[in-house]
Parts: structure tokens; C-alpha cells; sequence
């Protein structure tokens, strides 16, 4: 089944549909597609949404939410 984001990105970025990476588990932080000059289209995800969405989800503490979101997501 597809979702708000899939769907969005079939709309917008038809030909990139396949190549933005999404972060899974983090859909209700995804804030849109961010381009810039010379660079594909990246998805955009708010920072403190995905930092609560870690510390309510994953009972993470505040520095363990940084500490997972720098290494397994924003170095993807």
C-alpha cells in the first residue's frame, strides 16, 4: 500500500521516486524534498520530530537519540 510520501514523491519527482532515500520509521517527521545546485533531490525530515519520535517510541534518552540519529540516519 502506499503512503502520503510515496505518493507524493510520484508526484513531484516522478523520476526520482526510486532514488530518494527515506528514512523508515520516521514518516511523521518528514517535512519534504530539499534541492540543491549540482545535488539530486534528498528527503528532508524535521530533526526534532525524529528526536522525539526516538526518545517516545524507543524510550531513548535525549543524548542517545542524537547519538542513533547521527550514525544510522544522517550518514545515510
Amino acid at each position: 500500500m502506499k503512503n502520503k510520501i510515496t505518493n507524493y514523491l510520484e508526484e513531484n519527482y516522478p523520476d526520482y521516486t526510486d532514488k530518494i532515500l527515506l528514512a523508515d520509521g520516521f514518516e511523521d517527521a518528514f517535512v519534504g524534498v530539499v534541492e540543491s545546485f549540482g545535488n539530486e533531490p534528498k528527503a528532508c525530515y524535521s530533526l526534532e520530530d525524529c528526536l522525539d519520535i526516538l526518545m517516545v517510541r524507543d524510550n531513548m534518552t535525549y543524548d542517545e537519540a542524537v547519538e542513533y540519529l547521527e550514525f544510522n540516519v544522517t550518514q545515510a
